[in-house]
């Protein structure tokens, strides 16, 4: 362990301080917004705020969590955008899945794999 990351030096980064705040409708999900703040706590009007969006889809396993960035400057534009970034997740989503199922069927199975050892052998 590194000098720096020990409990005695630990420390916040004062030049890049955020205030969080959730904001929801009760129905369909959630919008987060990151106001940068300066160490007074007033706002750092030179950094732009961050949003994001977060949802539940139900599943035949469950609720599934899903999240995605806002480009928006305003609450207002992240409201307007909230479907398009949680559409962009999905799809995120779904193209990692097949990346993964490609991966796996595309997979060598080694007799050692086949005894329970592991196999690094991927085409």
């Amino acid at each position: 362990m590194s000098e720096e990351n020990t409990l005695e030096n630990i420390r916040i980064d004062g030049s890049n301080l955020w205030k969080e705040e959730h904001i929801t409708d009760l129905k369909v999900g959630n919008i987060r917004k990151l106001t940068p703040i300066k160490v007074d706590g007033t706002e750092d009007e030179a950094r732009q705020a961050n949003y994001s969006a977060t949802t539940n889809i139900m599943t035949p396993g469950g609720a599934l969590p899903i999240s995605g960035e806002i480009e928006a400057a305003t609450l207002e534009e992240a409201v307007e955008k909230f479907p398009e970034a949680i559409n962009a997740a999905v799809k995120k989503l779904q193209d990692d899945m097949v990346k993964m199922q490609k991966e796996q069927a595309s997979k060598i199975v080694t007799p050692d794999e086949l005894r329970g050892g592991k196999s690094d052998i991927i085409i």
